[in-house]
């Protein structure tokens, strides 16, 4: 899930097209969901961490399960991911069967009329819509038409410290609910003659999260009548809390580059940081004794969370009735066994795990990220956000740092980003 620098990009997808290409045709696999051998399918995802192995195990099981279908799954790199697919889909050759797609980018691939209507695969599955987060299955939904069948919602959560909260005379066990605790637990926690923080406040990744989370939660609105609206009160508001943590609180290090949060919470300096639950792994494995909470409401109108999904979606080429078949049996196997998914961090969205399995219900993070389905929001529902959210980034950045007052940024911000969306 992590953005990370794109180096030699174009070399890049180039190597990942030649190698699923030369994958595709020593297994026969799918190249334009029509070859002939429709038992046979193949899977893209952009799993290149910790998560991948999770999904791997589910493909294996799946197909230990049974004998007539068989799912190959392939992983492409998350930063070369969506380059990847663009370039299959835009010859349709080496095209995957079915494939892995974030909620951010769903409505990128229907306007272009490149992923298929799943309602009659739904329907011949045996899968039903209130199986699913109500959550979830409304963020496939694009204009009254299902194009995806959700994997899970990730949304942002607090992890904190416990050895530093016993520390500072705090419960291990309590973390805090609302801005008000936030900011008193944050002072506590601040301890500058160790170098020790309350909360760092990243000037990079993961904001895409947590400006978002603030902001929806003082009840903004991205678009505003089909226009950038991140000047509103509601933004100034949340970029103007972020700010006062690092230079009026004073209970953050001031220009945090990438990462810094991160590597200070595996030092014991920072207390309490926000992130997603992909992390959960490469805290377990570093031995941090840390809780981890439901994001506390900072904003000042209700409780919400930003959150990004993994849905699958099917190519709109694939038209091979025994390909669709063997896509559907899979689908069904997924929706009934994801729990090892769950073993990544993540909850997934089929409520037969995360409503009725009891092992789920014992894990300690999972419960805790799938609470938040029920506020849980998304980027706004538009084709070219991520072009259009890349100046607010920028100029939050720029606040941050203290290069720019947060009202003077957003202005700027929403400016840039309604040139780019009258182009």
């Amino acid at each position: 899930m992590k953005k990370k620098k794109i180096i030699g990009a174009f070399l890049a997808t180039a190597l990942a097209i030649g190698s699923l290409a030369a994958c595709s045709n020593d297994d026969k696999a799918s190249t334009s969901g029509d070859d002939g051998n429709g038992k046979k399918i193949t899977f893209w995802t952009p799993f290149s961490g910790a998560d991948g192995p999770r999904m791997k195990n589910i493909v294996e099981n799946y197909n230990k399960s049974q004998s007539e279908y068989e799912v190959n799954m392939q992983i492409v790199p998350q930063s070369d991911y969506y380059k990847t697919v663009d370039v299959a889909f835009s010859g349709q050759k080496n095209a995957p069967d079915l494939l892995i797609m974030h909620t951010d980018q769903l409505t990128n691939y229907v306007e272009k009329n490149l992923v298929k209507d799943v309602s009659e695969t739904v329907a011949s599955a045996g899968i039903k819509q209130e199986d699913y987060s109500e959550t979830a299955w409304g963020a496939g939904t694009v204009d009254g038409k299902q194009y995806a069948i959700p994997l899970d919602i990730h949304p942002l959560l607090l992890y904190y410290d416990k050895d530093l909260f016993k520390a500072a005379g705090l419960d291990p066990e309590k973390a805090p609910v609302n801005r008000e605790e936030f900011l008193e637990f944050a002072k506590k926690l601040t301890d500058k003659s160790k170098g020790q923080y309350g909360y760092v406040v990243p000037t990079l990744w993961p904001n895409q999260f947590i400006y978002p989370t603030i902001f929806y939660q003082n009840g903004g609105e991205f678009l505003k009548d089909g226009k950038p609206d991140y000047n509103s009160p509601a933004g100034v508001e949340a970029l103007t809390f972020l700010t006062d943590l690092i230079h009026k609180q004073k209970v953050s290090p001031a220009n945090v580059q990438q990462d810094g949060e991160v590597n200070l919470f595996l030092q014991g300096k920072n207390a309490m940081q926000f992130n997603g639950p992909w992390m959960m792994e490469q805290w377990d494995k570093a031995g941090i004794n840390y809780g981890v909470a439901e994001v506390p409401q900072l904003g000042t109108e209700k409780q919400a969370v930003y959150a990004n999904g993994h849905n699958f979606v099917i190519p709109a080429t694939v038209k091979n009735k025994e390909k669709l078949a063997a896509i559907n049996d899979f689908l069904k196997f997924a929706a009934g066994n994801t729990l090892e998914w769950a073993k990544s961090g993540q909850a997934p969205a089929s409520k037969a795990i995360y409503e009725q399995n009891e092992e789920f219900k014992s894990m300690v993070q999972q419960p805790k990220v799938a609470a938040s389905f029920e506020y849980a929001m998304f980027a706004p529902r538009i084709a070219n956000w991520g072009q259009i959210s890349d100046p607010l980034w920028a100029e939050v950045n720029l606040a941050l740092l203290g290069k720019k007052d947060p009202k003077q940024a957003l202005d700027d911000a929403t400016k840039k980003a309604g040139q780019i969306l009258n182009k």
